[in-house]
């Protein structure tokens, strides 16, 4: 087998018949703002961590939505909190609030 210099990952499929979406309620509660989020990335884009780490907080919103939070206490924990995917918003989410609530309500 020829070797192209890239591997193809194994497909991930969400079951959200399975999902839990009392995270995502009791998240709306204390950021109401949250309801509006799209997921269209710009958080990610201009964030400080991800340039410098693996860190995206598009993907951590994604599967915090779904109820999938293994191991998303540590991948939140690398956000600085600096504010700057807030500012850049376009629907208004107060995401530095977003992930200050999320990890609250993930360690208790």
């Amino acid at each position: 087998m020829k070797d192209f210099g890239f591997t193809v990952n194994k497909g991930r499929t969400l079951d959200f018949d399975a999902a839990d979406f009392s995270l995502k309620d009791s998240l709306i509660q204390n950021v109401f703002s949250y309801k509006r989020c799209i997921g269209c990335g710009t958080c990610s884009a201009t964030c400080s961590a991800g340039k410098y780490t693996d860190f995206s907080i598009l993907k951590c919103n994604m599967l915090y939505r779904c109820g999938d939070i293994t191991g998303l206490v540590e991948e939140l924990d690398k956000c600085m909190l600096c504010g700057k995917c807030t500012l850049v918003c376009p629907r208004g989410v107060n995401i530095r609030a977003m992930v200050i609530s999320m990890r609250e309500l993930l360690i208790n």
